[in-house]
């Protein structure tokens, strides 16, 4: 009797697909963009010529200046991320902890993807980071940064590049192609999370947020 349960049981959590999950959620559901929201600056196109789906991946054009991000807000988790320059590598990035999206800046951190920076921190729209450090007489500048810690480790143009990201109570962690890159701290804990368009042509695949 006990076996046939225990089946039972199996045959509705796979049925269900609750023991696939594993508290993963696909932000990107690798077919449209219903579960985002998007910006362009200055409204200057609508947003569907700036973010689209390609296939089986998120196709942002980099012009003009924008972002999209999630209708939800996420906090403690990791959120997975794969990205491919097409044509040149040029500038992206990832936003975290949004806690007010505007146009045409957040308030939120972004995690840098702009060719050969990936891994630093920008503060975007008066966010900060205990480890970002003012010069002491300087006036603070638009865009405070946090610069990674190793030298680039992405890869060439038409291949993928992968980021993990890690939130614990404001704490953020960031991994590019399995190497640390850097640490924050932000007093924000929850918050949107966004991709941007700056620059040129990204693609973006298997963005996951685990809690």
């Amino acid at each position: 009797m006990k076996k046939y349960l225990f089946l039972g049981i199996m045959v509705l959590c796979f049925g269900c697909g609750c023991s696939q999950k594993s508290g993963t959620e696909r932000l990107f559901n690798g077919k449209d963009l219903s579960n985002w929201n998007f910006v362009v600056e200055g409204d200057a196109v609508p947003a569907d010529q700036v973010f689209s789906v390609e296939g089986d991946v998120v196709a942002i054009q980099g012009k003009p200046f924008g972002y999209m991000f999630t209708k939800e807000k996420y906090g403690d988790g990791t959120l997975h991320v794969e990205w491919q320059w097409v044509g040149e590598a040029t500038n992206s990035g990832i936003f975290l902890l949004i806690a007010e999206p505007k146009n045409p800046f957040p308030n939120g951190i972004e995690c840098q993807l702009h060719a050969g920076d990936a891994g630093d921190f920008v503060l975007l729209g008066g966010s900060d980071l205990a480890e970002y450090k003012q010069a002491e007489g300087e006036d603070r500048p638009k865009f405070p940064v946090v610069r990674k810690r190793a030298p680039s480790n992405e890869k060439p143009v038409g291949e993928w590049n992968k980021a993990e990201i890690r939130i614990k109570d404001g704490q953020i962690t960031v991994f590019i192609n399995d190497e640390l890159q850097n640490n924050g701290t932000n007093k924000v804990k929850e918050g949107y999370i966004g991709l941007q368009s700056e620059g040129g042509k990204i693609l973006f695949r298997n963005v996951t947020f685990t809690k």
